[in-house]
């Protein structure tokens, strides 16, 4: 047994004045690195790792911070309604607008990648401008609108279709309906652009050499060189596809209302911007954030998993 552990210990020895090395030698470059790296733990590490404390505290800002241990985890599951209501729909966006929006980008891109140059920028341009214009969702506030003046309504009272305007936005029939499509449309910007410039980037003697080794269709060519070529822009489409899915926070505030009517357009970022900005109950607030970047972690490790069989 001794042996075993002389041996355990040797090798950790061995491992360590590697790694010790391997730093000596590369010290300027962590040098050049130290600027971001303490940019990064000051205002993304710390800002996590205070905002875990809070979690376990009753904190509202002005009074220091009482510690309740996980009181707030207790309430958020197991008594606030509103919360529950809140996941529910934030999944329900994430789901569709996530997984959906990331196979929309890729075929978008995949299929104007054929298309000439001019016309390629035309269409790039068309699909990333949700995307340069962050309000673009308000143009929908006027289409969708509850009176007469929504321009759904008047076409409808026009033509004889309805008596009364709908209330498209303010009806929980109708609101996540309207909703999710409009984030689905506004989600195709980043993960598209990413798309576009990883495919011109695939050396085109791939695919001569892929059809030379048996290649027969295009499906092939996609799933065997250009999927493989692209994992790192696959990865980061997921990345930022996941991100959008779970921070949507303005287009149901903005559209919708805050609150909303019967709390249909909750999210929890709404919930955490509720508590946080208009209740200032920054404990429970931070609990909310919390349980938002774990099931934001956990899905982005699945989203990689699967991103790691492809092609193979």
């Amino acid at each position: 047994m001794s042996e075993i552990w002389t041996k355990y210990f040797n090798k950790k020895k061995i491992q360590i004045a590697d790694t010790t090395r391997r730093a000596k030698n590369l010290k300027f470059c962590y040098l050049f690195l130290l600027p971001y790296a303490i940019l990064f733990i000051t205002f993304s590490i710390l800002p996590m790792l205070t905002s875990i404390y809070y979690s376990f505290t009753n904190f509202n800002i002005l009074e220091k911070p009482d510690f309740i241990g996980a009181r707030n985890y207790i309430n958020l599951f197991l008594q606030d309604e509103v919360f529950q209501t809140a996941v529910k729909n934030t999944f329900l966006v994430a789901i569709i607008t996530g997984p959906v929006g990331y196979i929309m980008a890729f075929i978008f891109a995949w299929l104007i990648n054929e298309l000439p140059n001019k016309v390629r920028m035309f269409v790039v341009f068309f699909f990333y401008t949700p995307s340069i214009a962050g309000s673009a969702y308000m143009i929908f506030k006027t289409v969708f609108s509850d009176d007469r003046y929504g321009w759904v309504n008047n076409i409808l009272i026009k033509f004889g279709f309805i008596n009364q305007p709908i209330s498209f936005l303010t009806n929980p029939e109708y609101t996540m309906k309207i909703i999710i499509p409009i984030i689905l449309w506004m989600s195709l910007g980043t993960g598209f652009l990413s798309f576009v410039a990883g495919l011109k980037g695939i050396d085109k003697s791939q695919y001569e050499a892929g059809y030379i080794d048996g290649i027969q269709n295009r499906w092939q060519e996609l799933w065997f060189i250009t999927l493989p070529n692209m994992k790192p822009m696959l990865l980061f489409g997921a990345v930022m596809s996941i991100t959008q899915a779970f921070n949507v926070c303005d287009v149901p505030m903005n559209l919708a209302g805050y609150p909303s009517t019967d709390y249909c357009a909750r999210t929890v970022v709404t919930h955490l911007f509720d508590y946080g900005y208009t209740r200032f109950e920054m404990g429970y607030a931070s609990a909310i954030a919390t349980v938002l970047f774990l099931a934001m972690i956990i899905c982005n490790k699945i989203i990689q998993s699967l991103l790691s069989r492809v092609g193979h």
